[in-house]
């Protein structure tokens, strides 16, 4: 799997986890929403995604050719 792919099916499940923890729980679980929301921004700016660097140590990736996780500093 694409590190690209993987990124994006992990962001889209803790935004939908964040939606189904804030209508059955608390609605203070919308922070972690946001949280995704910004981190995604910010990793497009900055080139350092967390996620990424997470998800390369869990093996996520390896092989793929050129797949650089979106920035030249993820993965250093």
């Amino acid at each position: 799997m694409k590190m690209e792919n993987a990124i994006r099916i992990l962001a889209g499940t803790m935004v939908l986890l964040s939606l189904a923890l804030a209508h059955f729980v608390d609605r203070h679980w919308l922070w972690l929403a946001a949280f995704v929301g910004v981190n995604l921004i910010q990793s497009v700016f900055t080139g350092f995604c967390p996620a990424c660097n997470i998800l390369r140590r869990l093996g996520v990736g390896r092989g793929q050719p050129g797949d650089d996780c979106g920035g030249p500093k993820c993965g250093q």
